[in-house]
């Protein structure tokens, strides 16, 4: 194993210092950012709003990983959008202009070579630019319909080349252009689900339908005047802890958990024990509607293991909190 060399403690507190200095670069440039926000963000909006296809961002350099963020956080809240490296435009991704997209292009300069034939098509077949650039007069600033142009900082750089500042503004800008759109869409958290099934968010604002499936078994039931040995037997096969309670018209009045079982058997004599008798009456229930992120916090605000799906007051299934912990809904 290679040995590691230490720094002494006076190196270590510049280093501490020199990272603390960048922060504080960053959040100047960013509460800069936030003073020159102006009239333009909404005249940019207007514009994407106008148009029926997508939102296509392009940018060279740091100036294209930033733009690939901004796309995909554009697609994922209700603005159809995509990345294309702007060299490759040259080469015949120019194609994917077409007369009914945007085009969102980033250079901090706004004098980058990829950028001209991009534009210069642009121009051609009137296709509407939104520039991010700190410079309003370079080629991209003027040959944009509307130009977010952002504040002239320093770069946390000692030598003022590393994009540091200026790549932390443009992102800040994008996400503010997309949360103006998401909500100019009314995008809700349900359509924010939509695009997003996988992972823990996603599955946390599935709904309950999306849970069951197609093929959700019907939890272990019994009815009002079910004898304990009955009771048992249910909940020991359901394998889920409970059984519901249901009345002679098969809605449900009641759960009987295996706590409920354990605390039954602590009588002198279980023998005459009706469901009735050990049931919990009006349990926790949750519909098909209701999103799986609030079924958790039913279960962990009340500090249940398990609550029925019902409809039209009949249980359809169970939800066990061992079983989302397990495909992941509960860290």
């Amino acid at each position: 194993m290679t040995e590691i060399e230490h720094s002494s403690p006076d190196a270590i507190a510049v280093m501490t210092e020199r990272a603390r200095e960048v922060v504080k670069l960053n959040i100047e440039a960013l509460e800069a950012l936030e003073r020159s926000i102006d009239v333009s963000i909404a005249r940019a909006v207007d514009v994407i709003m106008s148009r029926p296809g997508y939102v296509v961002v392009t940018g060279m350099g740091k100036s294209g990983h930033i733009g690939g963020k901004i796309a995909a956080t554009l697609a994922s809240t209700g603005t159809n959008s995509f990345f294309v490296h702007p060299a490759e435009m040259s080469h015949g991704d120019l194609g994917m202009l077409r007369p009914d997209v945007t085009l969102l292009a980033i250079s901090n300069s706004g004098e980058s070579r990829e950028l001209r034939d991009p534009l210069i098509y642009c121009q051609r077949n009137n296709i509407p630019v939104i520039a991010i650039t700190q410079r309003p007069t370079s080629f991209l600033g003027r040959n944009a319909a509307v130009c977010l142009t952002m504040p002239k900082v320093a770069e946390a750089c000692p030598n003022g080349l590393a994009p540091t500042t200026s790549t932390l503004m443009t992102l800040a800008l994008g996400d503010a252009l997309a949360m103006v759109l998401m909500d100019r869409r009314q995008f809700t958290a349900m359509d924010f689900g939509l695009h997003h099934p996988g992972g823990a968010l996603g599955m946390s604002l599935q709904s309950v339908r999306e849970w069951m499936g197609d093929n959700a078994a019907a939890p272990a039931s019994v009815p009002l005047t079910a004898s304990f040995s009955e009771v048992v037997s249910a909940v020991t096969e359901g394998r889920k802890g409970a059984v519901a309670v249901l009345d002679d018209a098969g809605s449900l009045v009641g759960i009987v958990t295996d706590g409920d079982l354990r605390r039954a058997f602590q009588r002198d004599d279980t023998t005459s024990l009706k469901a009735a008798d050990i049931m919990g009456a009006n349990p926790i229930t949750v519909d098909t509607n209701a999103r799986m992120s609030d079924v958790v916090d039913l279960l962990t605000a009340n500090k249940i293991s398990n609550l029925f799906v019902v409809e039209e007051g009949r249980p359809i299934a169970i939800v066990h909190i061992a079983e989302l912990m397990q495909a992941g809904y509960v860290a």
